[in-house]
């Protein structure tokens, strides 16, 4: 089992430990951290953890194998240095980083330290993208035209603006960080590499500067081409869909990931007929930490390789260059 320490007790951390703590075999979490320890002094302590202000404090305790980052995105790069030099494996809350060369760094200092790069994209392990990976994998989809999705909700509506997740530096592009990240990551994961986006932002009804819409379009390095839309002022709402010369697939969700809920699968084949599938909650975020507890001891590769850590980022970068210029941008 892997002992953790889980840094920054936000809305997420809080509900990274629900997920994990006595509900798994694989990954132990033993201590937090957070710069204002007092109002999650009490739940830290009913889970057993050790509380501290310091994120040192988990890089000095030899207990403590990994640590797991819940923290401000600009954050990100400093703290999975600082891990990786303490020879702590890291997982790290998307994004990795707010540019490629950010990116890069994370990669690099974990690769020289020996130690596993974990990332927040959890939607890899929910069970309807998981079949979609295996029906293109399979060519039940024949060759692959398109890919279009949309993630959104509205839980940031009437967020103080004083929130790091309501600054522009810390989390721009609108719904980009939240949750149009983790689209580009299926993206990836499922069609191969971008090479252009274009994209659109707009600022409808919510406060934060960096707005409430985020819309793009891509170019795969394949051929295929694909659009995604994230809103943060909009009921949860979560669409992923590929077409294919054979056949389209998609997925959809009742819920947002930390509240459970059915997914469902439709796919029709060149026959037209429709078949429908529904899968039971199930919880993809502790599938994830799992994975990385068996990469950590051996037991498996860790799913996400470093070229696509990186290469995430790289597509983030270039939408938000693509938003504020009007142009095309090509992903280097």
């Amino acid at each position: 089992m892997v002992n953790a320490a889980v840094v920054g007790m936000g809305w997420w951390g809080k509900q990274v430990v629900a997920s994990l703590h006595g509900r798994t075999e694989k990954l132990r979490l033993i201590r937090a951290v957070d710069v204002n320890p007092g109002p999650v002094a009490e739940f830290c302590e009913e889970r057993g953890l050790v509380l501290s202000a310091d994120y040192q404090d988990a890089l000095d305790d030899a207990s403590v194998a990994a640590v797991i980052l819940c923290t401000p995105h600009l954050a990100h790069e400093e703290q999975v240095a600082r891990a990786a030099g303490a020879g702590k494996h890291v997982f790290c809350e998307k994004p990795l980083g707010l540019t490629r060369t950010s990116a890069v760094r994370s990669v690099e200092a974990c690769q020289m330290a020996g130690v596993v790069l974990g990332i927040g994209h959890e939607r890899r392990y929910e069970t309807a993208m998981e079949e979609i990976k295996r029906l293109i994998e399979g060519g039940r989809l024949g060759t692959i035209m398109h890919v279009e999705s949309n993630f959104s909700h509205d839980r940031f509506v009437g967020m103080p603006l004083d929130n790091w997740r309501a600054d522009e530096h810390q989390a721009p592009a609108a719904g980009m960080t939240g949750m149009g990240i983790h689209l580009t990551d299926s993206y990836i994961d499922m069609l191969g590499p971008v090479t252009e986006v274009s994209a659109i932002t707009a600022k409808r009804v919510v406060e934060m500067p960096a707005g409430d819409i985020v819309a793009a379009q891509f170019r795969f390095a394949s051929g295929a081409t694909g659009y995604l839309c994230a809103i943060s002022a909009t009921p949860y709402y979560a669409r992923f869909t590929v077409f294919g010369t054979d056949g389209w697939v998609e997925a959809s969700d009742d819920a947002h990931p930390d509240e459970g809920g059915e997914s469902h699968l439709m796919f029709c084949g060149k026959d037209g007929v429709r078949s429908v599938t529904d899968y039971q909650p199930f919880d993809a975020v502790r599938a994830n930490f799992e994975a990385f507890a068996d990469a950590i001891e051996g037991r498996a590769s860790y799913r996400f390789t470093n070229e696509q850590l990186i290469h995430n980022i790289a597509i983030f970068e270039a939408i938000l260059k693509s938003a504020e210029t009007g142009r095309p941008i090509a992903v280097l």
